[in-house]
């Protein structure tokens, strides 16, 4: 079988990675990129650099990669989907819920395999923890808290805070639980001098009526990227960055001294950290839209890919967030695309 033809929408910092491990993908040959910007840096040895997204379209390619800013992600992606291509698009889907809307459609009624980027879905701390507690290892789940924080990425600068970083922590939440968000409150502030936000606290509640509680900001010089999920029979910690995940298990032996006994509540127990097969994120991702494209429209196993209608809901669930930080009040939302469904 000839390789599929793929094309790359981007050579920012994030496109730059994708062009790394594309030009290295099995089955896959990576025929042309356009940088909306016209950066000509970043190209692997031997990729032509296209003067326009047409010129790519002219190559045929089966599917692109759309790595180029938040705002152009309606434009590229119905352009590709006008011209059969299907598309991974880079997180989020788009800057609007109707921008997201118009793309699931655009693909949808065409048949089209496309994707969205959340690679934390693919993070093996988080796959680990994902079957883990599909096992029920945890018990009822209680509480999920995330961390995400680090200096300002002079990189972004069409989006804020919650757009960019936040939507990572919305689609894992409801991936790795298997829920949906119900209700958000959040706060947010702008710091930086720019329009956008720059750091959100948001408090949520889940539809099996579990708490959801996210700190994202890029205002810290402490990089964190950390999802705590506490149950009835301990926690998982999640480290996203290390990629490790470890269980500390609540205490099955009675404490005798009374003091500490009164004090910390919930007893501790056993520590694990886990010894789970660290492959990359961006790679695995690539890798398995890949092989949806090959198996075409309804052709991949469920969990795969994230679908289009999944980015929609994080972007639904985002605006709520900026919704609720506008307006001073707790935001509920209607039902959508589970997040966590398989």
């Amino acid at each position: 079988m000839s390789a599929l033809r793929a094309g790359l929408v981007g050579l920012g910092v994030m496109g730059r990675n994708h062009a790394r491990v594309l030009s290295g993908l099995p089955g896959v040959d990576l025929v042309g990129i356009v940088d909306p910007a016209g950066r000509p840096e970043g190209a692997p040895h031997g990729v032509p650099l296209m003067a326009s997204l047409q010129e790519l379209l002219d190559a045929r390619v089966d599917y692109a990669v759309v790595a180029c800013p938040t705002a152009l992600h309606e434009e590229i992606g119905l352009a590709l989907a006008e011209a059969g291509a299907g598309a991974l698009i880079e997180k989020p889907l788009a800057d609007s819920v109707e921008a997201a809307e118009r793309l699931v459609t655009a693909f949808q009624s065409r048949g089209l395999v496309a994707g969205v980027g959340h690679i934390e879905r693919y993070n093996p701390a988080l796959q680990s923890m994902r079957s883990r507690l599909e096992a029920g290892e945890l018990g009822e789940v209680f509480q999920v808290v995330t961390r995400r924080q680090g200096p300002f990425p002079h990189r972004i600068a069409d989006v804020g805070v919650v757009k960019d970083l936040a939507t990572h922590d919305i689609d894992l939440t409801g991936w790795v639980t298997g829920q949906d968000y119900v209700s958000i409150s959040a706060h947010t502030v702008a710091r930086s001098g720019r329009p956008h936000e720059d750091m959100v606290a948001a408090v949520g509640r889940l539809t099996d009526g579990s708490m959801v509680n996210h700190l994202v900001n890029w205002l810290s010089p402490l990089k964190e990227r950390t999802t705590v999920v506490t149950g009835e029979r301990g926690c998982f910690i999640a480290d996203t960055l290390t990629a490790d995940l470890t269980f500390y298990a609540n205490g099955e032996v009675n404490t005798e001294w009374e003091a500490l006994r009164a004090f910390r509540g919930v007893s501790e127990g056993d520590m694990i950290r886990y010894a789970i097969p660290k492959r990359e994120p961006l790679l695995v991702e690539h890798e398995r839209f890949r092989d949806a494209v090959l198996a075409g429209p309804g052709g991949s196993a469920p969990g795969d890919v994230v679908t289009l209608r999944q980015g929609l809901r994080t972007v639904e669930v985002s605006a709520a967030v900026l919704k609720s930080a506008r307006l001073g009040e707790t935001v509920t939302l209607l039902p959508g695309e589970v997040l966590g469904a398989v």
